[in-house]
């Protein structure tokens, strides 16, 4: 039970990244604009917090500055997309590449550690929080391991993005601009009949997706590993975008999927240099692989029926 119980929190931990840059990727993809940047806008919040809470001593002004980049590259994509009508999927694949390239460039010409930023003090880090008697309740039989040790004891940022879950479902499916989003995505010209600004409700998606990939970002170096490493998000971005295709671009089911890759990544790591009976060791690449294998898994089996926002990747050109 402990050890089950220490499996789904590594698995919450893991997908909290995914799940942020999932609905990044669902506000911009819903608008009509194809995000495959979202690897590249998560690796620069992820260094931009981590320089920023070295310098200034503090994660919330790392978290600051990690979306600020991010939002920056995101209305850079929606310049080159939306105002000029520019390949979608270059511009993306143009800000992954500068992202890759950047990053490890600047770490290295400002802290000269071989690309990576120095390690943050305990007080530059998002610090755990523990829940209401978490304490009082661990000896409680199966109700006292879940709470003091799955529910409690994560970061503000992860009880943050649980949060941010009914949100964009509610402001997707429910709010006035989410009618206008889903209408952009499907049939732009309609819209601006309508009266819609179609750059308008896409610069905004985007906007939103830039915040939603900076706390991606922030988590990685501010929170889970505590500095930023060369190329530390280790394609999360295209998992995450993998998630968003297998929920068909909708929230809740994009989210499984994230848990579901999560969870095949938690089970990777206890995996290695362990012993199994019958097929003993296992080899560490075989392992390292299962996340991807269950990416190409999941989307052979569901990406079929998956039917995408009509209007996404077209440049629209209004109507004279």
């Amino acid at each position: 039970m402990e050890q089950f119980i220490s499996l789904l929190d590594s698995t919450i931990r893991v997908a909290t990244p995914l799940v942020l840059a999932a609905l990044a990727g669902l506000f911009s993809e819903r608008s009509g604009i194809v995000d495959i940047s979202l690897e590249g806008k998560m690796l620069l919040a992820a260094f931009a917090s981590a320089a920023a809470a070295f310098a200034f001593h503090s994660p919330w002004i790392g978290l600051l500055a990690g979306i600020a980049v991010s939002v920056a590259f995101a209305m850079l994509h929606g310049f080159v997309s939306v105002t000029y009508n520019g390949n979608q999927l270059i511009s993306g694949m143009s800000i992954n590449i500068i992202a890759s390239g950047i990053t490890p460039v600047l770490a290295l010409a400002w802290f000269q550690q071989g690309g990576n930023t120095p390690q943050l003090e305990p007080d530059s880090r998002f610090s755990e929080i523990a829940l209401p008697f978490a304490d009082s309740v661990r000896e409680v039989p199966v109700l006292g391991p879940v709470y003091s040790q799955l529910l409690s004891g994560h970061s503000i940022l992860v009880y943050t993005t649980i949060a941010i879950i009914p949100v964009v479902t509610w402001f997707v499916y429910r709010s006035r601009f989410g009618l206008r989003l889903r209408a952009v995505g499907e049939n732009p010209h309609a819209a601006d009949t309508a009266g819609v600004s179609v750059a308008r409700v896409r610069y905004i998606a985007l906007f939103w997706g830039g915040v939603l990939c900076g706390l991606a970002g922030t988590f990685l170096s501010v929170y889970q590993t505590g500095a930023f490493i060369k190329e530390m998000t280790a394609g999360k971005g295209f998992l995450a975008l993998a998630a968003l295709i297998f929920g068909k671009w909708r929230p809740v089911p994009a989210v499984i999927g994230c848990l579901l890759f999560a969870f095949a990544d938690a089970i990777q790591i206890r995996l290695e240099g362990v012993d199994l009976p019958v097929v003993g060791q296992i080899p560490s690449q075989f392992i390292q692989v299962l996340p991807y294998a269950l990416t190409v898994f999941l989307l052979a089996g569901f990406v079929g029926r998956a039917v995408a926002p009509k209007s996404i990747g077209i440049p629209f050109v209004k109507s004279r």
